[in-house]
């Protein structure tokens, strides 16, 4: 039976005041020896409540309440061990979002079996790598079109049976066994389930990482991994019964995945919407949780940057006065409060000084609130509580766009690897720049990346991580296992960055992403990119200049912007034409002076600007390109990171001429 949590010190030794508080609100799973024992609880406690619920599906709409829920991973789950599925057994489970895959995965792990998971929009010689090295002998494929895709490959694995998540009708195989949904749940309805005894070092779950190099890894979660996850979350957020979350990255992606286990283990509604919808739905649904990469939050901001730029010249300027005094307000508040990681140690005057500012601003602030931020925030649908961002770095002027107009943004930290969450900002006290402090029981060391010799707080160097929520390791590569986990037991996150003296841990780049420029110097190109798009004219932008004698730039510019600018100067903006170059035409194009002058002003002044700014942070050369970097042309992960990699590939011969001409 579901208690309260009555955390003590003993148990908790690292947590705060506030941490247990907050985990006295929530649920409490910490007599749980594996994910699946969560759904029993969670039916019992919401029953009615809606748990799963995807608008979007076809032919129509699709509600799941938490009883529903519960019954369909035991019908699910007992169909697969009528088939002969044993415990510990691998199924690969390709498909993406919808209320069949969170089915599929419990009833998958309910009957004791692993999953490898990936998206059916992979790759196909990446699901079958995938497919292979995880041992499978059941896929469950998002429907017959994946089931088709793969086909072919499947004659040299030891696949048996294949489950369709549509209930299309099921090809009759002579070698493997396809069934549709309907099929395996009819299955299910008649057998009764076997409970299967497992624990917190059960192997639950495979995630292949999508490496720069060579094939996927496979990353081992156990159910502790994850439940560790479920049990400590609560010191972060406190969801309620009925807050509704908004899902739009991929399910099988850890971030979502153990985001999407927390939120419904709380009572929550998780609503499934997709790039196409998300605008409309943010209205519709009003939820109170979105979990998001950089990106998605970046997307919002544009769109609210074209509706500043949409309205007559007196609104603009009044809106951009709003800002003006909101930022110097949010800064000051953040001094008085101890919360500016320009300023960690302000001394009691200046804590002063800033508190009179802040009080001063603050009737403008909340003027401007009423006037123009609560129009934001509506957008958004009005309720929500935190955004969840992880995956990667938040720009410093998103940040301080959602400060201002009063939208939480809670950002964490993690890798697959450790499944994923090591550290937090908590809404309360946070430290906007870094990615907050370590959840319960996770220890941090920053070395130096060459000697691994430990650094004190404040020195910049590799950060390693240690705690229940690290992997057991990389499947069937014990190499890999052995150069990402020291025998300490400390991951090799890879990632570069220090620690603040009361512990929030700030990331400054991944150390296989520093550029080396000739004269020795390391750039971190992560920083400088975040500065430059703060520039209304960059869309998105890229740094390259390993081994060269200055970084370069490739620029995905903002042409609704840029072309709202050349109307301005009188001139027509022709990105079709290359031929357009002289400054004196009425036409323009990307290679003509006075847009290559715009761009170099673009970015000298927001390089510049930046804290911390070196000489050799200029970028030097740089190209403006019109294919936006996207997951349909390969230059994005599913989560929105641009795959630098990918990118210096495809524009290799550009680049090497656009130095070359410097």
């Amino acid at each position: 039976m579901v208690s309260i949590m009555n955390s003590t010190n003993n148990q908790f030794p690292q947590l705060t005041e506030k941490d247990q508080q907050n985990l006295k609100s929530v649920v409490d799973y910490s007599s749980v020896e594996s994910v699946p024992e969560i759904w029993p609880i969670a039916a019992q406690r919401f029953g009615d409540t809606i748990a799963l619920h995807n608008p979007h599906a076809q032919p129509n709409e699709v509600k799941v309440t938490y009883s529903e829920l519960f019954n369909q991973i035991q019908q699910f789950a007992a169909g697969l061990q009528a088939l002969g599925i044993k415990p510990q057994e691998r199924i690969s489970l390709i498909a993406d979002n919808s209320p069949r895959w969170f089915i599929a995965d419990q009833g998958i792990m309910t009957a004791g079996a692993v999953n490898a998971v990936r998206s059916s929009q992979a790759d196909i010689d990446e699901l079958a790598y995938i497919l292979q090295n995880s041992d499978s002998t059941v896929l469950v494929a998002q429907d017959l079109k994946t089931f088709e895709k793969l086909r072919p490959r499947l004659d040299d694995l030891p696949i048996k049976l294949a489950i369709l998540l549509t209930v299309e009708p099921a090809p009759s195989e002579e070698v493997i066994k396809v069934l549709n949904f309907e099929q395996l749940m009819e299955i299910g309805a008649k057998h009764n389930l076997e409970p299967v005894k497992q624990n917190r070092d059960t192997l639950a779950t495979l995630l292949y990482t999508s490496g720069t190099s060579g094939k996927p890894k496979g990353v081992m979660l156990s159910h502790g991994n994850l439940i560790y996850q479920i049990t400590n979350l609560g010191t972060i957020v406190q969801p309620e019964r009925g807050d509704v979350a908004l899902g739009i990255l991929p399910t099988w992606h850890v971030f979502e995945r153990t985001g999407e286990y927390l939120l419904l283990s709380m009572g929550c509604t998780q609503v499934y919407t997709n790039l196409r919808s998300i605008k409309n739905d943010l209205k519709k649904y009003k939820p109170h949780y979105m979990i998001a990469v950089p990106r998605i939050l970046e997307s919002v901001y544009e769109g609210v940057q074209k509706q500043f730029r949409e309205q007559p010249a007196s609104k603009q300027n009044l809106i951009n006065r709003f800002l003006g005094i909101s930022d110097k307000y949010i800064r000051a508040r953040r001094i008085a409060q101890n919360l500016d990681l320009q300023n960690l140690n302000p001394s009691t005057g200046k804590r002063i000084a800033a508190s009179i500012q802040e009080k001063a601003l603050s009737p403008l602030h909340a003027l401007a609130g009423k006037i123009v931020y609560g129009k934001v925030k509506e957008a958004t649908g009005g309720r929500i509580k935190q955004f969840i961002c992880g995956g990667g770095a938040l720009a410093k002027h998103i940040d301080d766009f959602y400060e201002i107009i009063g939208i939480d943004i809670v950002v964490g930290y993690g890798l697959t690897e450790t499944s994923p969450v090591t550290h937090a900002r908590r809404h309360w006290s946070n430290l906007r720049g870094s990615s907050g402090l370590g959840i319960p029981g996770t220890e941090v060391k920053i070395v130096d990346l060459e000697t691994r010799k430990e650094l004190p707080n404040g020195e910049k160097g590799l950060v390693l991580l240690r705690g229940p929520q690290v992997m057991q390791g990389y499947y069937k590569n014990p190499e890999a296992t052995e150069k990402a986990i020291d025998a300490e037991g400390w991951f090799n996150s890879g990632d570069l960055g220090w620690v603040t003296p009361r512990q929030d841990i700030v990331l400054t780049g991944r150390a296989k992403d520093t550029i080396v420029l000739t004269n020795g110097e390391n750039i971190e190109p992560l920083p400088i990119e975040d500065a430059c798009l703060r520039s209304e004219f960059i869309d998105q932008i890229m740094l390259v200049g390993q081994d060269k004698k200055s970084i370069g730039a490739l620029i995905v510019p903002n042409l609704e912007a840029l072309e709202k600018w050349a109307q301005g100067q009188s001139l027509e903006l022709c990105v079709k034409e290359d031929n357009v170059t002289s400054s004196t035409s009425q036409k323009i194009n990307l290679e003509s002076k006075i847009i290559q002058d715009l761009f170099r002003q673009e970015l000298n002044r927001e390089v510049r600007n930046r804290p911390g700014y070196r000489a050799d942070d200029r970028i030097g050369p740089f190209k403006l390109i019109l294919e936006p970097f996207s997951m349909e042309n390969g230059m994005m992960t599913r989560t929105l990171k641009v795959r630098r990699h990918i990118v210096m590939e495809h524009y290799h011969d550009m680049i090497e001429r656009m130095f070359a001409a410097n």
